[in-house]
């Protein structure tokens, strides 16, 4: 079986968000692999001391233990268009290293500069993020995301975020989107014009 992944941000040298990526990481070793022991990433990951105090990566690659980890230096990436894939059979329930199946839904991407994902009809995530929509008052995420990010756990719990079915007939009652994920909160994440997310043959 390929790797599974947890990518966690880290700030002032600092694990981001930790419980939540436990959670997970235990969550999928139980479910995929059947292990009963837990790992906690507090106690695993050891910052680098040559890390500054900038934002950074960490990748944690793992499957009944701990195989990797590596430390990478980290932009937010520009985001104003995204381009609408409908993808009925695309399951990604846990976050595997190998992503292949979503960068092949990327082919033609130019110019926009990520993918929305449409299955049976309801809003899911980008290639890399989960999805949230502005309606005037509030913030609202798919309750059908590939994935259930950290991030966008955090931000329900904290009720920051609410969850909704949303469908592709939807969007035009939006007024802009943002992408949230491990290491892009919601405050800092651009914002995407509803004009932007498009539906192109």
């Amino acid at each position: 079986m390929c790797l599974l992944l947890e990518t966690i941000k880290v700030t002032n040298k600092l694990l981001q968000n930790i419980d939540f990526h436990n959670e997970r990481l235990n969550r999928s070793r139980f479910e995929l692999l059947k292990c009963k022991d837990e790992i906690d990433l507090a106690k695993e990951v050891e910052i680098p001391a040559v890390l500054t105090s900038e934002v950074y990566k960490c990748r944690v690659l793992y499957s009944k233990q701990i195989e990797k980890i590596e430390f990478q230096p980290y932009l937010i990436k520009p985001i104003q268009a995204l381009k609408i894939i409908e993808a009925n059979e695309i399951e990604y329930a846990h976050k595997f290293a190998d992503r292949i199946h979503l960068e092949q839904l990327k082919s033609g991407l130019f110019p926009y500069n990520d993918i929305l994902i449409v299955k049976n009809h309801c809003i899911t995530d980008t290639s890399y993020a989960n999805i949230v929509f502005f309606d005037g008052k509030n913030w609202l995420t798919p309750d059908t995301p590939l994935l259930r990010g950290t991030k966008r756990s955090q931000l329900l719990q904290k009720q920051a975020i609410q969850e909704q079915r949303i469908r592709l007939e939807d969007l035009p009652r939006f007024q802009h989107a943002k992408i949230i994920n491990a290491m892009i909160d919601l405050e800092e994440s651009p914002i995407i014009s509803i004009d932007n997310i498009v539906l192109k043959a």
